[in-house]
């Protein structure tokens, strides 16, 4: 099932009363024939709602309030099938709180030669309307995602879908809440961050409640909550410990910590190893578990990274590629071969094993407890982002650097985590230099389901600065886009 068709995008044609009820009806009946092409689409995660053609200013008003006050409406879709004077869009535009896409299309593909005559050319005026609705948008600088092509070709419908995706996270992370169990890590920097900030730029709401808390409602687990919980273990995943009460007691956790995330309304946590109280063990196949539900998580109290990781499942519900909490581990510095190692001390997310993930019971070496249960994998191959979200102290950045995950031919015996291996683009050194230049954490968001511009769409929603590293990243240019930035950010 596709959970993204629960986001309702209105698509707001624009014309005026100039050309005549006939023409306006052709307006509204190609603009219905598009909708039902979209929401026939597998293509277009979500669904795309027709609206009536808007002629005039009051008009426009009404339909950008009422989408303003549809809690299921997440963005709207504008499109110039005529030409409709911009003007009359300024007071609608003004109480816009929705994103906005675009589109700069025409009902039919080519120009009929033979046929053409003033009333066709009256009638289809996406390349006059679409450039006077754009002129608007960026006089008022209306934050837009402007799409142009075809509306049934594959591209154009893959570009809108993605901008629905970004979108979608925008519209979760407005009503997204972090649960906080404990601090962050003693003497972290990257870690700490302004969440009243984060209230007002992203909607999220931060909440700090003591280990104790969780403690509680651990030991008011019952026995058979864990049969439960173990049942689903058995099935996920394959059972390589003879270890069953350390299993057991992860599997209490998890049920304690998902009582308190659904009791509370959170979407993502964070654990903190520095602090664990009375707590038995890290919760480490826990985290990794709920995780794969699609709860966002993050170690070491690192709240900006459990929410990212929140918003990017949330953005790919309708993929099947994983995407997880990520860190960056240890370099492979071959000559010509550079690569990076991504895991984490227990917690990274089973939706990007490449095989059928394994319970283990291994000593942690840190947070001074028993040997926890984790899960071990050997990660899929293919295109990734890793994501990180930092703040600059005045803004919010967003860096997103493109990797290809590699075959993992050696065995690590002596290493029980789930690993990635990634060769970084354009490749390691540089990578590694954007990455330290532009302020990116050791902590990130791997997805191999979305795609940078998902993610700039995004920033760009939020209103956030946005750095890519990629496969044409030149160090020297990119040193002057983050100088630049500063300048521009500041006079902000």
């Amino acid at each position: 099932m596709n959970t993204l068709k629960k986001y309702a995008f209105w698509f707001v044609v624009g014309s005026q009363d100039l050309y005549g009820k006939k023409t306006l009806d052709q307006v509204a009946e190609h603009a219905q024939v598009m909708v039902d092409g979209f929401n026939a689409d597998p293509a277009i995660p979500c669904t795309v709602v027709f609206k009536p053609v808007v002629r005039n200013s009051n008009e426009i008003y009404d339909v950008i309030q009422a989408a303003n006050q549809d809690a299921d409406c997440a963005g709207i879709i504008t499109w110039m099938h005529t030409f409709s004077p911009s003007k009359m869009w300024i007071r609608g535009l003004k109480a816009l709180q929705k994103p906005l896409l675009h589109v700069n299309t025409q009902f039919n593909r080519d120009i009929p030669w033979g046929q053409i005559d003033m009333d066709f050319m009256n009638l289809n005026q996406s390349a006059h309307g679409d450039r006077e609705h754009g002129f608007i948008l960026t006089r008022m600088r209306i934050p837009q995602k402007a799409i142009a092509g075809y509306w049934e070709d594959g591209k154009f419908r893959a570009r809108m879908a993605s901008w629905m995706r970004a979108a979608v996270g925008a519209y979760e992370s407005r009503r997204l809440r972090v649960l906080r169990i404990s601090d962050n890590m003693r003497e972290v920097a990257v870690t700490e961050g302004d969440k009243v900030e984060a209230h007002i730029q992203f909607g999220w709401q931060v909440d700090h409640y003591g280990v104790q808390d969780i403690i509680t409602k651990v030991e008011q687990v019952t026995e058979a909550e864990i049969d439960a919980q173990m049942a689903e273990y058995t099935e996920l995943y394959d059972l390589a410990t003879d270890d069953l009460a350390a299993v057991r007691y992860q599997a209490q956790e998890e049920v304690a910590i998902k009582k308190f995330l659904e009791n509370g309304q959170f979407g993502a946590f964070h654990t903190n190893f520095q602090d664990l109280q009375s707590l038995k063990q890290l919760p480490g196949l826990a985290s990794q578990d709920l995780m794969r539900q699609g709860y966002g998580f993050a170690g070491e109290g690192d709240w900006k990274t459990a929410a990212m990781v929140r918003i990017m499942k949330l953005m790919a519900a309708d993929q099947t590629a994983g995407t997880s909490f990520m860190e960056d581990y240890t370099y492979h510095m071959e000559p010509g071969n550079g690569m990076n190692m991504g895991a984490h001390m227990l917690e990274v997310c089973p939706t990007l094993a490449g095989e059928k993930a394994k319970i283990k019971v291994v000593p942690l070496g840190i947070g001074d407890r028993q040997p926890p249960a984790r899960l071990t994998f050997k990660a899929a191959t293919g295109p990734a982002i890793l994501a990180s979200l930092i703040d600059m102290g005045d803004r919010f950045r967003l860096i997103v650097n493109e990797v290809v995950c590699q075959e993992q031919t050696h065995d690590m015996p002596n290493l029980p985590v789930a690993a990635v291996l990634w060769k970084p683009l354009p490749d390691l050194e540089t990578s590694a230099e954007a990455w330290m230049y532009a302020g990116g954490a050791h902590h990130s968001v791997l997805s191999y389901s979305l795609t940078v511009e998902e993610m700039r769409d995004w920033a760009e929603i939020m209103q956030i600065e946005f750095i890519h590293i990629g496969a044409h990243t030149d160090i020297n240019e990119l040193r002057k886009e983050l100088t630049w930035n500063d300048i521009i950010w500041k006079l902000k």
